[in-house]
């Protein structure tokens, strides 16, 4: 599950929300019906699960539920960064967001200002995916493929929320 560049917690999460963002940041289960099996974990049923999943999504605290694979593993992947004007940072995020291929993106103080991790079946869909982004933004993308893996835990601990 990843966050939005542009968007933070209307409302303090409830129990059941944070609960499952504790305890599905890192280990979504890879079976037939990942919600069943993650309801049963935490002793709800499936459809209260994706109601909650989905309440999320709406208010903006996670943009996407799904696995993450280690790069090139299945498929391919690239990092890429955009030099987005401040005007535009959240729309074109947004636009970047709303893209399936796109697993996370984020906000970093730099000229490149939005970066973000496209996934495809292979390099050459990857590439049409950074050309659309390209079209649809009218802003260049720079593609920064994977020269060597290193972990980095994207897990974040929910135990300190920040008032308003």
């Amino acid at each position: 599950m990843s966050e939005p560049a542009d968007t933070a917690p209307s409302a303090p999460l409830t129990a059941l929300e944070r609960r499952i963002l504790e305890a599905f940041q890192q280990e979504l289960p890879m079976v037939p019906r990942p919600f069943a099996a993650m309801a049963e974990r935490l002793g709800t049923d499936e459809a209260r699960l994706l109601a909650t999943l989905r309440g999320l999504q709406e208010r903006g605290v996670v943009s996407r539920v799904g696995p993450v694979f280690r790069p090139h593993r299945i498929g391919a992947s690239t990092l890429a960064a955009m030099a987005v004007p401040p005007e535009r940072l959240d729309e074109v995020a947004a636009q970047v967001s709303a893209r399936p291929e796109v697993n996370h993106n984020y906000a970093r103080e730099h000229d490149y200002n939005l970066w973000f991790v496209v996934t495809g079946p292979d390099t050459a869909a990857v590439r049409r995916v950074l050309r659309e982004v390209e079209q649809e933004t009218g802003i260049e993308v720079l593609d920064l493929p994977m020269l060597e893996d290193y972990h980095i835990d994207l897990g974040f601990p929910l135990e300190l929320e920040m008032a308003p």
